[in-house]
């Protein structure tokens, strides 16, 4: 039975390597014993602390015990993965040694067969075959939990005592609830007397504080007791409670029943047929009763429970099996728990599939380092905190070579973001607002799904499927990327009436030559184009100062007013200066005279003296240099497009075709704008995120495909398709439409926290479909969708009015 349960452990292990945020300070703490040693500077908790201390001790005893392992490993090159595992497995076997001897503690009370039972039952259960390896401090405990349950059991009062101790003082002082019931119900029954109590009691809790205090006060560089300040932290303060709070029954109707499956329902007959079975469970419970007073809870905290409440399980299988013979009820009773078994086994296999999508940090750098391992240039990662929460531990930092920063404080404003290579950053999508800035110095190499909902598809086989959603896109920088610095200005100009901000946006550009030249829109469609590139304007731009997200043929000039985009606006009126003027070795250059006249000015804006004037006259030069430039550009632009036509007229022909259906599917997602209207007045935000220039057009251009509605514009798109028979035109359509697929997809999970499988599917299948049967699915999922959202509210609207008429009434 001893070798099954360290077959399950080790498929647990070996399925899921990588821990979580709970288990990192053991974890890392294991590691930097076993690789820094005396070295304490260069120990993790230092920069890393966590809310509250922990005790340096379970981790020095698991580190002592895997020491001969790990030199192994490190004097064969092994990787420190495997430290990981070794580490892990070690922790893993402590809790099964001591599982032992309390199955054998109980097997001599209620015999061979009782026992067999326990241990069935405990390796078909998910969670504490899956967490008896994790490096939480629960586990960091659980050995001594189950070390004095064998010591009681026993009637060894000395291993009792000193385990429990050891378990309340160093690790988890909870315990005291669960184990002191034990000690009550010893002295209650004259098992132990209050004297010989104390006589093992003082001693070892005087050893056991003055150890941990000792040994912890130098690792931590101050004198501290760690349980203590945990204890103090969740119990005195109740600051627990700032991780989230669950109903005072969450364990008895949601812990429970995930812990110990199909069992859970066995437990009252259990302890209503054999009552010994009473002295283990009842402490149990009551255990887990009064800790639901706290708010804060997790599964992990009572993990120690279960080994108790399985002796209840054990007790009513145990039984039911042995009558099985006596009657036909009896049979299928014994039917039902041999059922069950298999049921719990096939949760279980579930419950590891899950798990297994749950650790999307580490698989990210596991992938990370398959990418650049042949690579021999240094390699610089930064992680950020969602990869450091799900996987990421100084063990998978497995390259010596490499540079690994957790800095939290690093983003896309700091110039120190060029000196990592790769990020990790945490995403919904390559579209998601926190990770466009990045893309201006980085790129996206891949990205990895973690865990999103369970869905049911009860036509299907399995019935119910796991999804996963990106999580974590791995980065690597552009070549020649170059930080963009920023700085702002504000002028305050003291009159009765207006006030006048001013912000200056520097670049650092390599081309010092390059022509300094400003222009402002008057017109309204002009305005909301310059406010739409100064939402959509980044802090990074690769040496080359291209911007990929304009099209070649809509580029204008780029501004370069001493290298800088001002950007006036005051109380009335906003003037928003922020075209893009291109520089050009064949356009005017501006003299050192010319430049020094603009900073001149610059600098009488900063005083806050004559601000209108000099930005007018600043704008009239500007636009004499821009209407100069752009004769120049068209005139170029004409003797290539000329050239283009006599070298190859074919291909000319196939861009517009390409462009005509690019434009119309444009077109298409600008009849999903209506949307917009319906959201507007509940969710500004989502409009704000989602209303992008790369998915509308101008009028012109709808003028022109001459479609009013989403069906006439899909005829049009076809129609461009099919008269032309063409594959290329029809390939970028794909290529465009793919595009315009995953941006729907997340406008779904931006628009509603319910999942909803019809956009994966339609997603899925995008490919297999034509356009605009593609387009129609989208838009019939959308319109459930705001149907779904109006109700809601409405539902929420009438609660909140109902709310406020009761409050009236009462109050009169």
């Amino acid at each position: 039975m001893d070798q099954l349960v360290v077959l399950v452990a080790a498929v647990h292990l070996l399925y899921c390597p990588f821990t979580k945020v709970e288990e990192s300070f053991n974890l890392q703490a294991m590691h930097d014993i076993l690789y820094h040693g005396y070295n304490l500077t260069l120990y993790d908790h230092h920069e890393f602390p966590g809310p509250v201390p922990r005790s340096f001790i379970g981790p020095l005893f698991i580190s002592g015990l895997s020491s001969p392992i790990v030199a192994a490993i490190t004097h064969f090159n092994l990787s420190k993965l495997c430290a990981q595992y070794a580490v892990r497995a070690v922790l893993g076997l402590t809790v099964i040694a001591t599982f032992r001897l309390y199955r054998q503690a109980l097997e001599s009370i209620f015999g061979g067969q009782f026992t067999k039972w326990l241990v069935i039952i405990t390796v078909t259960q998910y969670h504490f075959m899956y967490y008896l390896s994790r490096t939480l401090p629960n586990i960091m405990a659980l050995p001594l939990v189950l070390l004095a349950l064998y010591g009681w059991l026993r009637q060894n009062h000395l291993i009792f005592i000193w385990s429990s101790g050891a378990a309340i003082i160093i690790f988890r002082a909870e315990l005291a609830m669960l184990l002191g019931l034990f000690l009550l119900y010893d002295i209650a029954y004259h098992k132990l007397t209050v004297p010989r109590f104390l006589k093992i009691a003082i001693p070892a809790g005087v050893f056991l504080l003055s150890l941990t205090i000792g040994i912890d006060s130098i690792f931590w560089s101050r004198t501290l007791w760690p349980e203590g300040e945990v204890f103090h932290f969740n119990v005195i303060l109740n600051k627990s409670g700032d991780w989230g709070t669950s109903p005072f029954l969450w364990y008895f109707y949601s812990a429970l029943p995930r812990g110990l499956g199909l069992s859970y329902f066995l437990l009252p007959i259990g302890i209503y047929f054999d009552t010994r079975v009473r002295a283990l469970t009842v402490p149990a419970i009551t255990f887990i009763f009064l800790y639901s007073f706290l708010p804060h809870k997790e599964l992990r905290f009572i993990i120690y429970t279960f080994p108790l409440l399985n002796v209840a399980a054990a007790a009513a299988c145990h039984r039911i099996w042995e009558n099985r013979g006596k009657s036909t009820w009896n049979g299928l009773m014994a039917l039902g728990i041999t059922g069950h078994l298999i049921l719990n086994a096939i949760f279980t296999m579930f419950m590891i599939c899950v798990a297994g999508t749950n650790y999307p940090g580490g698989t990210a750098l596991s992938r990370l380092i398959r990418i650049e391992r042949d690579n021999d240039y240094p390699v610089s990662v930064h992680i950020d905190t969602l990869a450091a929460c799900t996987g990421v531990s100084r063990f998978t930092q497995t390259n010596p070579k490499w540079r690994y920063s957790k800095n939290e404080s690093i983003n896309y404003e700091d110039p120190e973001i060029l000196q990592f290579t790769h990020l990790l950053m945490e995403a919904k999508s390559k579209y998601s607002p926190n990770i466009k800035p990045y893309l201006r110095t980085h790129e996206i190499v891949e990205s990895v799904d973690g865990f999103s909902h369970i869905a049911l598809n009860y036509k299907g086989i399995p019935p119910v499927k796991i999804k996963t959603k990106p999580m974590i896109f791995i980065m690597k920088r552009k070549p020649n990327a170059q930080f963009v610095d920023t700085t702002t200005i504000k002028v305050l100009q003291n009159d009765d009436s207006r006030q006048l901000e001013s912000e200056e946006i520097f670049k650092n550009d390599d081309d010092d030559d390059d022509d300094d030249d400003i222009t402002s829109g008057g017109e309204d469609e002009e305005e909301q184009k310059d406010e739409k590139n100064l939402e959509d304007d980044k802090l990074f731009v690769p040496s080359n100062d291209k911007n990929e997200d304009d099209d070649d043929d809509e580029q204008l000039p780029k501004l370069n007013f001493d290298e800088r985009k001002i950007i006036t606006k005051d109380k009335d009126n906003i003037i928003n200066i922020n075209k893009k003027i291109d520089t050009n070795d064949e356009t005017m250059k501006i003299d050192k005279t010319k430049n020094k006249k603009k900073q001149d000015k610059i600098e009488h804006l900063k005083e806050g003296s004559g601000v209108k004037e000099a930005i007018r006259k600043m704008i009239k030069i500007k636009k004499q240099e821009l209407k100069a430039k752009e004769d120049v550009k068209d005139k170029k632009k004409k003797q290539d497009v000329i050239k283009k036509l006599n070298d190859d007229s074919v291909e000319i022909k196939n861009d517009i075709k390409i462009k005509n259906v690019k434009q119309s599917i444009k077109n298409i997602i600008k009849q999903f704008k209506e949307f917009e209207k319906d959201l507007a007045s509940d969710d500004p935000e989502t409009i704000k995120k989602w209303s992008s220039d790369e998915l509308t057009t101008s009028s012109e251009t709808t003028d022109q495909i001459g479609a009013i509605s989403l069906e006439d514009n899909i005829n049009e798109m076809d129609k461009f398709i099919n008269e032309n028979n063409d594959p290329t035109v029809l390939n970028e359509a794909k290529k465009n439409l793919k595009e315009i697929v995953g941006q729907i997809r997340e406008l779904q999970s931006e628009l509603s926290i319910e999942a909803d499988d019809r956009f994966d599917e339609i997603a899925d299948k995008f490919s297999d479909r034509p356009i605009s049967q593609t387009l129609m699915y989208f838009s019939e999922a959308l319109k459930d969708l705001m149907k779904r959202r109006k109700l809601k509210a409405t539902k929420l609207s009438n609660k909140y009015l109902n709310n406020n008429n009761k409050k009236t009434l009462d109050n009169n």
